[in-house]
């Protein structure tokens, strides 16, 4: 099914980054919008400026076209937006496509970047920190557990990633019922002893 960060391991991912460079600014801010956006890779490519917009008085990526066509609204948070602005400041951007490539001599070129760039991006701090097994998309998996653990409610965990399909949500955050300790056993209505 894939692989889950602890927070421990994905706060050591974005900060693996030199982010003194141009391309560390710009990788941590992928890798920050892949765990706390919970994005798939094309997705995060495809974004752009007009996606970054206030909304309900906080960031957000507005009308964001996900896997079938479906469009959503991804609250962004508070960290990762400081990271995107890092960069965009670094490079010099404010129209377009948000990630860019950087070159060795650490020039911003192009309009745009691929899902291969991400794929990369990942693998290469993934490797040096022991984790080479560790795929993009185990981040947005990590991003929906991180949810959860913190009371994030199911369908709106659901909503966050774009799924139809409340199951998938739950594959995501490998969920299985308990029946030791049952939701239901104790909600406040039975009777006292």
């Amino acid at each position: 099914m894939g692989n889950w960060l602890s927070a421990q391991e994905a706060r050591a991912l974005w900060q693996s980054q030199d982010a003194k460079t141009l391309k560390g600014k710009r990788d941590r801010a992928i890798i920050a919008v892949l765990l706390g956006c919970g994005l798939r890779r094309r997705e995060l490519a495809d974004l752009s400026f007009d996606h970054l917009q206030r909304h309900e008085d906080r960031w957000a990526i507005v009308d964001l076209i996900g896997k079938g066509g479906h469009v959503r609204t991804v609250p962004v948070p508070d960290w990762v937006k400081q990271f995107l602005d890092e960069w965009f400041t670094a490079a010099q951007i404010t129209t377009g496509k948000l990630f860019r490539c950087v070159c060795r001599s650490g020039i911003v070129w192009g309009d745009g970047t691929t899902e291969k760039v991400v794929w990369h991006v990942v693998k290469l701090h993934a490797k040096k920190l022991q984790m080479p097994r560790l795929a993009p998309h185990d981040l947005r998996r990590s991003c929906a557990r991180f949810c959860h653990a913190a009371g994030g409610e199911l369908e709106q965990i659901q909503f966050l990633l774009g799924h139809i399909s409340v199951q998938t949500t739950e594959r995501y955050l490998g969920c299985k019922q308990r029946f030791l300790e049952a939701v239901n056993d104790k909600i406040g209505i039975e009777p006292s002893a």
